[in-house]
């Protein structure tokens, strides 16, 4: 049914055991014990969660959301009993080491069975999702005896973790941070301020939540380098993990949203009676460099965010699509006794379908290599190669997606038409949800900023023609199927015209003008993420001919026949179908962006508002 949510594990599955090689990380020390029978029972259960129990939930909470009554804030119905089922399950954080809780599986199952559970219900997700990024945090940059307290007790659910940036006057601009910490002499510093836009930042769920807090301490310098991190506890404990009282950490409100109503938004006020506590986490100044490994973390999850909620509109609208019997064929159009249809049938419809097809498989096939590459960066005697991608490609597949994630949830509300308005159907709820995506976690602009400003740089721009280097190898495994001879140079071209870009902006930058870059760094972005999904779909159309060509030499069958008796034959058809879509439909884009960063025009400043 069409109001019913859907996991497409077939492309799931491809993503992990026919294009990336998950069972091959089993050949490392740490996965050595894992195997494909393993990781498939793991993925039915996640499906089984996300469908019978997280997506029931998801319209219900919506249209419920959280608020807040005498200070404490109010979840909706039902949402501690599911939170405690999550928990129990140990979805948490699955590639967690087994010591501390987690199930020790690697990153890309993490990110598969967050896939199907973000798509089921997003605003639950943000919970679990932000208390084991701050976990991971915490097992990087604080001492043994935190670790040994805080790590378990939030991996298993009993607390929860968020990460407190944002304040009234301070947003994108971090460094203009108000929040202060004074040290008390014992160890611990006096928190005070107040921090807006807290996601999970109070709730009525767990026991204790550990906040991550940016402060700036007496005489710290201007800017980010003052800044520091601090561990302030909504409650204080004691030595045992005994809760010994409040720490001063009160909710001021609850934001009324226009998405994820699930998850609370909180306004925080730290130290607003003077007795807030917290303790530095490294050294003081380090507070942005340290935070950065948790809203690294937070981008990739918002790319993931972004993949599996428009995953869940395109195939809502997909089902849709083959229900809903309206008008006639178009080559009928005249016959007023011609036959009614279901809408699938209409051209128009097949086009915005196939427009959300490809821009969920590129994301997908994005969001699922970077993974990938992260597994082969903490295990690989190439680590330092694998860790530069995926550096490389945050802010991309955090901007990326999220762009591309709204623009199919809109486009999935036109294929319903009236219906994809209203609230009978899921989607206007996935485009509400799916908006958030590219303002949290670091606003688009500041990822293509990051881009242009940090990573297209770094050493030297070797990262980035080391990245081409890879591209290169994977456009060069559809260079022998021969069914993809018209894309290859498509996507050849576009990589080419990617490269020059970035040679023109980094010539640019080297000559003083520092503008033009800046001033582009969107429209790049986007001609990068472009470039990325039109190269991985090219991939995986490779794949998938080959399969396909395999199959039909020992059915004996053409490829018309064989698709009509056989689904897997279908699904590697329609797999490289979809790739010559988005090269021939969308990827021409990538040199209209190109054409319009080399024009050079700066009328967008130049304007008098």
């Amino acid at each position: 049914m069409a109001g019913d949510f859907t996991v497409d594990m077939r492309d799931i599955h491809f993503n992990l055991y026919e294009v990336l090689d998950l069972e091959g990380l089993s050949n490392y020390p740490k996965y050595a014990e894992y195997n494909r029978e393993l990781y498939d029972m793991v993925l039915e259960e996640a499906r089984k969660f996300a469908v019978t129990v997280l997506a029931p939930k998801n319209g219900e909470w919506d249209k419920i959301g959280c608020k807040l009554e005498d200070g404490v804030v109010i979840t909706p119905p039902d949402l501690a009993d599911v939170y405690w089922q999550f928990c129990e399950g140990g979805w948490v954080s699955p590639s967690a080491d087994m010591e501390v809780g987690g199930q020790g599986l690697p990153r890309l199952m993490n990110l598969a069975t967050s896939d199907m559970f973000c798509g089921a219900n997003l605003a639950f997700l943000i919970y679990p999702g932000l208390t084991a990024a701050a976990a991971d945090l915490i097992q990087h940059f604080c001492d043994d005896s935190v670790k040994e307290m805080l790590i378990p007790t939030m991996l298993s659910g009993q607390w929860a973790g968020t990460m407190c940036l944002t304040e009234p006057g301070a947003g994108t601009a971090v460094g203009d941070c108000r929040t202060t910490a004074t040290p008390k002499g014992d160890g611990t510093y006096a928190i005070e301020g107040t921090k807006l836009f807290i996601s999970g930042g109070d709730q009525d769920v767990t026991e204790n939540i550990i906040h991550l807090v940016l402060a700036r301490t007496p005489d710290a310098p201007a800017g980010i380098k003052g800044i520091s991190l601090f561990l302030v506890p909504k409650n204080r404990y004691d030595d045992s993990g005994t809760i010994t009282g409040p720490n001063d950490v009160t909710c001021g409100s609850v934001e009324h949203k226009m998405g994820i109503h699930g998850c609370s938004t909180c306004l925080l006020n730290f130290g607003t009676e003077g007795e807030c506590e917290g303790t530095l986490i490294g050294n003081e100044g380090d507070g942005i460099r340290i935070m950065f490994h948790m809203m690294n973390e937070a981008r990739n999850a918002v790319g993931l965010q972004s993949m599996a909620v428009a995953a869940a509109a395109y195939q809502s609208a997909l089902a849709y699509a083959k229900e809903r019997v309206q008008g006639v064929a178009f080559d009928k159009m005249k016959d007023p006794s011609a036959e009614r249809v279901a809408i699938i049938e209409h051209p128009d419809i097949r086009r915005n379908l196939m427009l959300m097809k490809a821009k969920v498989e590129g994301m997908r096939a994005l969001t699922y290599r970077i993974a990938y590459y992260d597994d082969m960066a903490m295990n690989s005697e190439d680590a330092e190669r694998y860790k530069g991608f995926c550096d490389l490609l945050t802010p991309v597949v955090k901007a990326h997606n999220s762009d591309v994630a709204f623009e199919a949830c809109v486009t999935g509300m036109q294929v319903l038409g009236g219906y994809g308005y209203c609230g009978e159907y899921p989607l206007e709820q996935y485009a509400r949800d799916s908006k958030i995506l590219s303002i949290y976690e670091g606003a688009n602009g500041i990822q293509a900023l990051d881009l242009i400003g940090r990573k297209l740089p770094a050493k030297s721009g070797m990262l980035f023609m080391g990245f081409m280097g890879e591209v290169t190898d994977l456009i060069d495994k559809a260079r022998a199927v021969d069914t993809l001879k018209d894309e290859v140079p498509l996507v050849e071209k576009a990589r080419d015209a990617l490269v020059e870009t970035t040679m023109r902006l980094g010539q640019l930058g080297m000559m003083g003008d520092r503008l033009t870059p800046v001033l582009n760094a969107t429209p790049y972005l986007a001609m990068f993420g472009d470039t990325i999904f039109g190269v991985l779909l090219l991939e995986q159309a490779a794949v998938a001919q080959q399969k396909l060509d395999a199959m039909m030499a020992e059915s004996g069958d053409d490829v018309d026949t064989l698709c009509e008796k056989n689904e897997t034959a279908r699904y590697y058809f329609n797999k490289v179908t979809t790739a010559k879509f988005f090269v021939h439909e969308l990827l021409p884009a990538v040199h209209a962006r190109g054409a319009s960063i080399a024009d050079g025009h700066h009328t967008a400043v130049e304007a008098k508002f």
